[in-house]
């Protein structure tokens, strides 16, 4: 309950991202391999080449209601992604009790979705991961998705750019790390699942994000 609070304690904090039409807030970062564009944009009248950043390639994985997941699901919208397996015996508890309060702060919020990717696909069929979603009260806007070992591994690697392997009979290398995906499905911030710190910096920059998705549609405020 406390970390709830917390967590929604900056929810209005957005709205004030933007004065006057004028940029309020520093820009999170882009994570990944980049490269220089051939085209380019001015600033200050001065053309300054564009940076390609890296972008997560589509998937196609099943939730814990047995629907198919790919990018259409959260079309200009933010997501946080993470990996974990059911039959963890701690880090991942820890991981998904914090995510449930902060998912709960945006329950309502139809911009912002939350994304659990398991690393023992073969156990945790959309029926155990129901199971498992139900423990935690998640809502629509929590997805709990399983798929083919393939897939999975390499979304993480190639994708999230973090560990995700079957070290042993039920023993697997993952990051316990949330990763924040914007609405061009680039990555902008890595956070540990197991810090309140970290909890609370994920939760302002959502709404950074937030903010910069409302500048692409809204008119100046004035």
């Amino acid at each position: 309950m406390i970390l709830v609070m917390i967590l929604a304690l900056p929810g209005f904090l957005y709205y004030l991202l933007t004065v006057k039409g004028k940029n309020r807030y520093k820009p999170l970062p882009f994570f990944g391999p980049k490269e220089i564009a051939n085209t380019s944009h001015k600033i200050r009248g001065k053309d300054v080449p564009d940076t390609i950043y890296h972008k997560l390639n589509n998937f196609a994985l099943t939730d814990q209601n047995g629907n198919k997941v790919s990018f259409k699901n959260f079309d200009k919208k933010i997501f946080v992604a993470s990996f974990f397996f059911t039959r963890c015996p701690n880090v991942c508890s820890t991981v998904n009790s914090n995510l449930s309060n902060l998912e709960k702060v945006y329950a309502k919020n139809k911009m912002v979705y939350f994304v659990s990717i398991t690393v023992d696909p073969e156990h945790d069929t959309p029926a155990v991961l129901k199971k498992y979603a139900d423990k935690y009260d998640a809502g629509n806007n929590w997805l709990f998705l399983s798929g083919d070992t393939t897939t999975i591994y390499n979304l993480a690697r190639k994708g999230f750019l973090v560990n995700a392997l079957k070290a042993g009979e039920d023993d697997f290398v993952y990051s316990d790390k949330l990763i924040l995906i914007d609405a061009e499905k680039r990555i902008r911030g890595y956070y540990s699942g197991t810090s309140i710190t970290d909890m609370t910096k994920l939760n302002d920059e959502i709404k950074v994000l937030i903010a910069e998705e409302l500048r692409k549609v809204d008119k100046p405020l004035y």
